[in-house]
């Protein structure tokens, strides 16, 4: 007999930094670096019921993902799932990965299956480029993956860090899209031209030699500089498919400034159109947000300070 009547789940955003190898240049393919954020989240919770319902923020993707999880593992979909909070889709945020692991990470927990989050993520084809996402709900930080080998399930967790308590992101949303997605995406890396080996290499380097014992020491300024060095070669790279560096002209012009105003790590999460910097506390990025708001008053932007997550998803029961 259960010993709870529900179960929530809380998965969080992630921003995607890049990728270091899209064309498998070193023998992997992909191998990509993100970091957790605190907000927005996506929860979902389960209770039992004698049919399946699904209420709260529409969002269509869960009727398949639940019907592959229930087929998959022979348990029953008669549960009411509602979706209380739900991460925007479509704009870098990896909303599709974590309603998926979520979804999955909940009827795990509500059936007692005892599967693994990369157990959950395979079922539900999720990693199959980047596994940013999976790595972020089981521990958030920042994190960075080994692409995809030749037996590669999901990409493999090589490192993983605390971000400093202080630092925060500023996120720049143009609310007239979204990024690539679906089958334009598929496209897309498809038509892509071949990445260089040499930039594979020397973005591999920059992120082992660099990157990582910046984080590790809490140097801003240099992470900073290595995640713009990453996001400028990366967004050169996808520049046919997305019209330039950055989606959103008015993003870029916004990144632009925040990076005049002394921000680092300048870039834009996965296809965008989202963009995001970061500076070092809440005071700072409050400042330069105001001069943002200012300065962009009749654009389509928005701007959000977050902080980042340094733990995965929750799971409760109640």
């Amino acid at each position: 007999m259960l010993s709870f009547s529900s179960v929530s789940v809380t998965a969080t955003a992630r921003l995607h930094m890049g990728f270091l190898d899209l064309s498998g240049a070193l023998q992997r393919h992909f191998g990509s670096l993100g970091v957790a954020l605190n907000e927005p989240l996506t929860r979902l919770t389960f209770t039992r019921v004698a049919q399946r319902q699904i209420s709260g923020i529409k969002n269509v993707r869960i009727d398949p993902y639940l019907t592959r999880f229930c087929e998959t593992f022979d348990v029953s979909d008669a549960l009411h799932i509602d979706v209380t909070q739900a991460i925007p889709s479509h704009v870098g945020l990896g909303s599709g990965t974590q309603l998926a692991i979520a979804l999955g990470a909940g009827l795990n927990a509500f059936y007692d299956l005892k599967l693994s989050v990369r157990d959950i993520a395979a079922v539900m084809d999720r990693g199959l480029r980047s596994g940013i996402g999976i790595a972020i709900f089981e521990q958030g930080g920042f994190v960075v993956d080994g692409g995809r080998g030749e037996n590669t399930l999901t990409p493999p967790m090589l490192a993983r860090f605390n971000v400093p308590d202080t630092w925060r992101f500023i996120l720049v949303f143009d609310q007239r899209g979204q990024g690539l997605h679906g089958t334009a995406e598929i496209e897309a890396f498809k038509n892509l031209p071949p990445f260089p080996r040499t930039q594979a290499e020397r973005l591999s380097y920059l992120m082992l030699m660099q990157a990582l014992p910046a984080i590790a020491e809490g140097d801003l300024t240099r992470f900073g500089e290595v995640i713009t060095e990453l996001q400028r070669t990366v967004g050169e790279h996808f520049s046919p498919a997305q019209g330039g560096i950055f989606t959103s002209k008015e993003v870029a012009q916004a990144m632009h400034f925040f990076q005049q105003q002394g921000a680092v790590a300048i870039g834009q999460t996965s296809w965008g159109p989202t963009g995001f910097c970061l500076v070092e506390d809440e005071d700072i990025a409050v400042a330069f947000v105001k001069r943002a708001q200012t300065r962009f008053a009749s654009t389509p932007l928005t701007f959000n300070i977050v902080s980042a997550r340094n733990h995965g998803g929750e799971i409760r029961f109640t």
